[in-house]
């Protein structure tokens, strides 16, 4: 086999890797697949690399296997259909589900960048219906066999659906990790772990780190101290998972009396959505989540919650005096609704940010992160005097420590490993511990340059 990485190489976002293996029945006595298809992501919602052609001709893949719905992971699937792929797509039934809605709001936004920046689209609504219609369901621990390829799909307890793949061929075995869940986590449950493979590409966001423990009560401290104070605790949510997680939590702290009774906002379209979405697949749960369903428990819906679907209604949140809490999109401040709430209430020192989530190099979520006074929203400069609050317990992704535990029962069988979706710093220490803590050969790949396998 043949493995290239295309992307997710010193960075975060991007995942592209082809997989080729030997197959007589080809003109070329060539297989290839893809295993994800991602949008680079930097500090902006896009990079001008989006644009560039794909360095492989989308037309000689035969299919993409999807370890989940982030737009770092299949943003450019429509644009590899648009370029000339015919194959299929293959993803858990959630997966397929979340991406259709995470999709079309990654096309209007690429909509109005291209706009700003004077591009051609890199794709339209077309091309994402064309991407869905080539996309099937998979079920977990469902074999799939596609020419020599020999493929598996297990749960990587990232976000609802999400996957580890494990693909064989040519007489070897190698599992992309995608992005692995911080276990164990409500709703999505565990990660699985696989005992063996010849070969493993492994995500590192958290490669240098490990996560602080979440404490009980961090919430309920947090809303408590809104109170007091009288302002808003503003919180920038990813979409998916995060979201459906914070409201997990205070729905529990709301049922049991132990929070003031506050506005709290879901000011996402896409989270609403996706949050409906969730309700679908009530057999992927965790056995706790189906247990607390048993006792007529409606999840992510409580006395207080008020969800603004249309632009009016979210511009009505302004009317509501504090104490409040805003829970809006996108989780890096990178566009959404939340740079509205960050303009009116970064500036007051009676009101708090909380970050909940991985804050990528350069996005203005990393900047109010690491301590900056001032930044700018909308072309104006915005003073941030604001509590500054970050929480990694928070993390749908594995820390230092889980990789290596993940890693850990493959390890005797394991020839290489190849550390990716992480920045540099990240990805480099984690493959100095992997080599010193497991004994096995690790590196961070190189970039579009293909490696024997």
């Amino acid at each position: 086999m043949k493995l290239t990485f295309y992307g997710g190489v010193k960075e975060v976002a991007g995942a592209n890797y082809l997989l080729e293996a030997s197959d007589p029945s080809t003109s070329s006595g060539q297989a290839r697949i893809l295993i994800d298809c991602g949008l680079r992501q930097g500090g902006g919602f896009s990079e001008k690399r989006n644009w560039e052609p794909f360095k492989y001709n989308p037309k000689d893949i035969s299919a993409v296997f999807v370890t989940h719905p982030h737009i770092d992971h299949i943003g450019l699937l429509p644009k590899l259909v648009k370029d000339g792929f015919v194959g299929k797509i293959y993803s858990t039934p959630p997966t397929r589900n979340f991406a259709n809605l995470l999709l079309l709001d990654s096309e209007h936004i690429l909509m109005q960048e291209a706009e700003r920046h004077k591009k051609s689209p890199l794709y339209g609504v077309r091309e994402v219906e064309e991407t869905m219609a080539r996309w099937e369901g998979l079920l977990y621990h469902q074999e799939i066999k596609l020419g020599p390829f020999k493929i598996i799909f297990y749960n990587a307890g990232h976000v609802l659906g999400s996957s580890i793949i494990s693909i064989e061929a040519d007489g070897k075995k190698v599992v992309f990790s995608g992005d692995l869940g911080n276990s164990p986590a409500p709703i999505i449950g565990n990660k699985e772990f696989l005992d063996e493979a010849d070969y493993c590409v492994i995500e590192s966001a958290y490669g240098n780190r490990l996560h602080e423990t979440l404490q009980d009560g961090f919430i309920e401290d947090l809303i408590e101290e809104a109170v007091k104070s009288g302002g808003a605790l503003i919180i920038p949510a990813f979409a998916m998972e995060r979201t459906q997680k914070l409201l997990f939590d205070i729905n529990e702290l709301v049922e049991n009396g132990r929070v003031p009774k506050i506005p709290i906002f879901l000011d996402s379209p896409l989270a609403i959505k996706i949050t409906e979405v969730y309700k679908k697949y009530e057999n992927y749960f965790d056995e706790n989540t189906k247990n607390l369903l048993k006792g007529d428990n409606f999840l992510f819906d409580f006395p207080g919650l008020k969800k603004t679907l249309t632009a009016e209604e979210s511009k009505a949140i302004n009317a509501a005096p504090p104490p409040k809490v805003i829970i809006a999109g996108s989780g890096m401040m990178q566009g959404g609704r939340i740079l509205h709430h960050a303009k009116r209430y970064l500036p007051d020192p009676k009101s708090a940010i909380l970050f909940i989530g991985y804050q990528a190099k350069n996005s203005l979520g990393r900047q109010i992160l690491e301590g900056a006074k001032e930044v700018k929203i909308h072309g104006e400069k915005i003073a941030v005097r604001c509590k500054v609050v970050n929480v990694e317990g928070y993390s749908a992704h594995a820390d230092q420590k889980q990789l290596l535990e993940w890693l850990s029962p493959m390890r005797l069988g394991l020839k290489r490993v190849f550390a990716v979706q992480g920045e540099e710093e990240a990805s480099g220490v984690l493959v100095q511990k992997i080599v010193n803590n497991l004994a096995v050969r690790a590196e961070i790949p190189p970039e579009n340059q293909a490696i024997d396998i």
